[in-house]
């Protein structure tokens, strides 16, 4: 018996590639399956729908999981396991990403479960599997059936030479001035993702209309793959006029009350407010013998509904500013004393505490990528604790948003580093919310910005950010400048622009509606410009460069170059010289493979007695040369001297004074200090050391030279 698999595929050429896309041979119970190939990068996709909701559940439980598998790059992992484990930081910001564009286009009632998983089966090298995860992602939900308003493409845009690239492959991704992700559907942009050099706002738009327009051929792939493959549509449950009626009584229960509630400006205070206002409305339900766990999701709606309705009518939001207008902000620095460098940002009610630590390359993190092993010397770790909001929670290991909220801030940070040559340090930036009302993101790149210049990382430029909301029924329309918690929660997008007074340097956008168009995002940019510009002179009375020199509590970095031929005599049999290096000195010793010898102390002396050894192993005896140097050894016919920190020489008994010489011991003996000069080499290449031609050339006596004359005791410095 032959299986009969039910096969589709759809083939286009997109960025000077194929892309293609297959469903029916494989995972063909999951309700949507889709195989991506772009270039010879592979993805498997499926979308499974719970087929009934879980009793009382008030939410829309979605799950994204992208994982990658060792295999897909002809690797076997790492770890006593030998099997994949926890989900990598690139895995759970990908995940993200997928899901930030397709969540929104579930209908607002529907709660099924839905769980979407996409495999990296096979990795190129050349073409990132990420955007064909999240265009495999969206043809999975468009065949299943499961009640979905795709489909969503995506794609990445780069910046080089004043051009676009599109889908730029990991070579050509080495050396551009932009990396954006851009997502959405046929109408417009949905999700938006970007690190850039400083780029102007008209750039940035340019780059995203760029981006939609290039994946409109892959919508049209997805919708002709559906026309032949999809199934048949799940049935959405209309709402009842029982319910109809109970949503009107809500509305005229509650309208005024949460509107009253709203009039308080500080949070903590408002939702107490608010709290009271909704046992009132239960209670009051509750009377009417109403059904009140039906009525709970419709406060949610109304309580949105009040809010947005205020803004728009009087262009004023809850905490009583304009459109426009950024909370009060104050900036402190240097507020931890053995800190290497801190800061306090504080605007309106968000706060982060922030703190950079200064390490050396072993300290560096190295990460292990499908693309192969690399290193980085920047860190930056966002922290949430559930304090900042006032509220007990889970305190552990970073979730999804916290990783997610760091690297959206390592973005705005990094094209402003200077380069390790520059400043041969690793940081490290810990960015601690201790408040909460607004975006501690933008927040944690403004504090970042400062704690970076307080512990003396010359930063090209200080940068500030700001987050953007939008409120929009209809035609009507209004974009807010740094919005609180609740605009967010309650608002139609988190349009998040971070940069320079010369540019932007990262941008991330959410819409929580279908899409939004170019002009929005154009008074977006502009709006966010003003604010951004605010915000950095606000940042100025604290710090407006990194100080001159690091803190006296961070170790200080020499670096140094040695000939490549000279790496192996530093590190010596099994790193035995680098660590006797380590051991004399007290500082910590890199060397790269370029010969490049990194140095970190706590005192200089500590990094003198490195750089003093070191020169000793690298560098050459000159003829002719004095230096000064220690007797190792004794012999009848000679000393041995060590010189140059690591190099020994004789000095033969004729070579040690004027005159005939009896004993070596008469002159020398093991420990003295004494000054030789070379002379030449023997047929084996060892040094010919001379101490009687540098008394002659200097008319020293030999007591100037070793402490003491041939058999008297030695010189005692007058009391």
């Amino acid at each position: 018996m032959s299986i009969d698999f039910k096969y589709f595929r759809k083939e286009i050429e997109w960025g000077g590639r194929p892309l293609i896309l297959e469903t029916g041979k494989i995972a063909r119970q999951a309700d949507g399956a889709v195989v991506v190939t772009y270039g010879e990068t592979v993805v498997l996709c499926t979308a499974v729908g719970a087929k009934s909701v879980k009793a009382g559940q008030d939410f829309f439980p979605l799950t994204v999981n992208y994982q990658e598998k060792a295999y897909a790059a002809g690797k076997i992992p790492g770890g006593f396991f030998k099997r994949e484990g926890r989900p990598s930081e690139n895995e759970t910001l990908v995940s993200r990403l997928i899901d930030r564009p397709i969540r929104p286009l579930f209908p607002e009632n529907f709660r099924n479960e839905v769980q979407v998983i996409a495999t990296v089966l096979t990795h190129d090298m050349e073409n990132d599997p990420s955007i064909a995860a999240l265009i495999g992602c969206s043809a999975a939900l468009t065949l299943s059936g499961i009640p979905f308003f795709g489909p969503v493409a995506g794609a990445r845009v780069a910046y080089k030479d004043g051009a676009f690239l599109l889908n730029p492959t990991l070579e050509q991704m080495k050396d551009t001035d932009l990396d954006l992700v851009v997502a959405g559907t046929a109408d417009g942009v949905l999700m938006v993702e970007s690190e850039a050099s400083e780029l102007s706002e008209e750039v940035m738009l340019e780059a995203v209309t760029f981006g939609h327009k290039a994946f409109q051929p892959v919508l049209d792939a997805i919708i002709s793959l559906a026309e032949h493959a999809a199934k048949a549509p799940w049935d959405l449950p209309e709402e009842s006029k029982e319910a109809q009626k109970l949503r009107t009584r809500v509305d005229k229960v509650g309208r005024k009350l949460f509107a009253e509630a709203y009039k308080e400006k500080q949070k903590q205070a408002r939702y107490e407010k608010i709290g009271a206002a909704k046992e009132a409305i239960l209670e009051k339900l509750t009377a009417e013998d109403l059904d009140v766990d039906a009525a709970k999701p419709m406060l949610k709606d109304l309580e949105a509904d009040v809010v947005r309705t205020a803004v728009l009518k009087t262009g004023l939001r809850i905490d009583g500013r304009d459109l426009v207008t950024v909370r009060p902000i104050v900036s402190e620095v240097g507020i931890l004393p053995r800190a290497h460098g801190s800061s306090l940002f504080t605007r309106g009610e968000t706060q982060a505490l922030v703190v950079t630590t200064l390490g050396t390359a072993q300290d560096e993190q190295v990460i292990d990528a499908l693309e192969g092993e690399y290193r980085t010397n920047f860190l930056l770790h966002y922290n949430f604790p559930p304090y900042s909001v006032g509220e007990c929670g889970r305190v552990g290991s970073p979730g999804r948003r916290e990783i997610g909220h760091g690297k959206l801030a390592w973005r705005a940070l990094h094209p402003l580093l200077p380069t390790r040559k520059e400043f041969p340090y690793t940081l490290r930036v810990v960015s601690e919310i201790t408040e909460s009302n607004g975006s501690s993101s933008m927040a944690t790149v403004c504090g970042s910005s400062l704690a970076l210049m307080d512990a003396g990382v010359p930063l090209k430029r200080p940068v500030a950010g700001i987050a953007m909301g939008l409120i929009k029924e209809g035609k009507n329309f209004a974009v807010l400048s740094d919005i609180l918690g609740d605009e967010d929660h309650l608002g139609d997008m988190d349009f998040k622009v971070a940069g320079t007074d010369q540019g932007v340097t990262a941008l991330q956008m959410d819409i929580k509606i279908t899409s939004i168009t170019p002009e929005i995002m154009k008074i977006a940019l502009e709006q966010a410009r003003d604010g951004r510009m605010h915000i950095l002179g606000e940042m100025s009375r604290a710090l407006t460069e990194g100080r001159s020199g690091v803190s006296t509590t961070a170790p200080k970095i020499t670096t140094m170059s040695v000939p490549r031929e000279k790496i192996r005599d530093v590190i010596g049999s099994g790193g035995k010289v680098i660590r006797e290096i380590v051991e004399y000195s007290g500082a910590k010793v890199d060397i790269g493979d370029d010969g490049t010898i990194t140095i970190a102390a706590m005192s200089e002396e500590q990094a003198n007695k490195a750089i003093e050894r070191i020169n000793g192993i690298v560098a050459e005896p000159e003829i002719g040369r004095i230096y000064d140097g220690k007797v190792v050894k004794t012999a009848d016919f000679g000393a041995f001297v060590n010189f140059l920190g690591a190099r020994d020489g004789l000095v033969h008994i004729s070579e040690l004074t004027q005159g005939r010489v009896g004993k070596t011991t008469d002159v020398v003996k093991q420990g003295d200090a004494v000054k030789v000069k070379v002379i030449g080499f023997d047929d084996r290449g060892k040094v010919k050391l001379s101490m009687r031609v540098v008394n002659q050339e200097t008319g020293a006596d030999i007591t100037d030279i070793a402490g003491e004359k041939p058999g008297r005791a030695p010189r005692r410095d007058a009391e």
